[in-house]
């Protein structure tokens, strides 16, 4: 059983990867992600890590991007320590002349509660405090227009203020999968009603609940990274290729890396890479998976890896053999991020 998705890629239903990835796979994973590209997802991640941060100085000398914007703005960026190593990866929205809330992984917020502590910053963790529903796909305007009569034409990394039926929610134009949408937060006591009628309005127009594993699917293809895994301490922004990231006169006093993230394209469909697997350039290890699994809209196995800049061809460790891998670069799903800029209500 099969079916043809973009740009005329047959999709086989049937597909399982080998080895280990195998293991604890499920097709639904699948079905979430092709649900999120042609219509929407609607995923909880209310175990966000959610931080109200007072102090602009404090936290503009930590970050690497300039978080000094207009009220109402979402940057994303990273926080540094004294060697430019990433201690941090968050987005930064600004509520007011000296509020901010900082957003950050799951199970990462005692982390980065301390860190921010630890540079006289004033933090207060509210992560109990909010649910958050990340809608996103094509259809999520439809969807969440269905809901309010509040303008939702506000842009990309942009937040304002909404009431989604009689919730009152703060929505964040921001997506971890590249697809157009928002992140929705809501105080907890809404969270149930807020859920139940995304899915009511949702359900006709083929949006599906789906997943974390979804979720590192698509990120993959997007090349969207992961704290603890393709960033750390010992990582630099420019060495993870996030110098888009970085504030320009930060950036410049920034050291030139010697080897850089990049993204690899597996040569075999099934040989699927978690992450820790060795990675060869011309027959001699030099670098190790940082993280990989399989990437559902381009039909991929995906991998990455820090290389030297000129890597173009490598071969990675999967299952007692040696797997070819193309190096490339940017993101192999939508490289011109136009799903996620896209503007439904015109």
């Amino acid at each position: 059983m099969s079916e043809t998705g973009e740009a005329g890629v047959e999709r086989s239903s049937g597909y399982r990867p080998g080895g280990w990835a195998g293991r604890f796979w499920s097709p639904s994973i699948r079905e979430e992600c092709l649900a999120t590209r042609d219509a929407a997802g609607l995923f909880d991640q209310t175990s966000f890590g959610k931080l109200e941060v007072s102090g602009l100085e404090g936290l503009q000398r930590l970050a690497g991007n300039d978080v000094d914007r207009a009220v109402g703005a979402v940057v994303y960026t990273q926080l540094l320590n004294e060697r430019d190593g990433i201690e941090a990866d968050v987005t930064v929205t600004r509520l007011g002349e000296d509020r901010f809330r900082v957003v950050t992984g799951t199970a990462f917020g005692v982390h980065d509660v301390a860190l921010l502590r630890r540079h006289g910053i004033e933090v207060r963790d509210v992560t109990s405090a909010y649910a958050c529903y990340c809608l996103w796909g094509p259809k999520a305007y439809r969807i969440l227009a269905k809901l309010t009569g509040d303008d939702l034409s506000f842009g990309y990394m942009k937040a304002r203020e909404i009431s989604v039926g009689y919730v009152p929610v703060l929505a964040q134009r921001v997506t971890f999968v590249g697809e157009f949408g928002w992140e929705l937060y809501c105080p907890a006591e809404y969270g149930l009603t807020l859920w139940d009628s995304l899915m009511a309005a949702g359900s006709p127009e083929g949006m599906r609940p789906a997943g974390y594993r979804a979720i590192d699917s698509m990120r993959l293809e997007k090349g969207y990274r992961v704290w603890g895994l393709d960033i750390t301490p010992e990582t630099t922004p420019l060495e993870a290729g996030l110098g888009f990231a970085v504030r320009t006169e930060r950036k410049a006093a920034m050291k030139r890396p010697e080897s850089e993230l990049a993204c690899l394209l597996l040569d075999g469909e099934r040989d699927v890479a978690l992450g820790g697997e060795p990675v060869r350039l011309d027959g001699r290890p030099v670098s190790r998976v940082t993280s990989g699994g399989y990437g559902y809209r381009v039909d991929r196995s995906i991998a990455y890896a820090y290389l030297p800049p000129d890597a173009s061809r490598v071969e990675v460790g999967v299952h007692g053999k040696w797997i070819g891998a193309d190096v490339v670069t940017g993101p192999v799903y939508d490289p011109a991020h136009e799903r996620i800029r896209a503007t439904p209500w015109k």
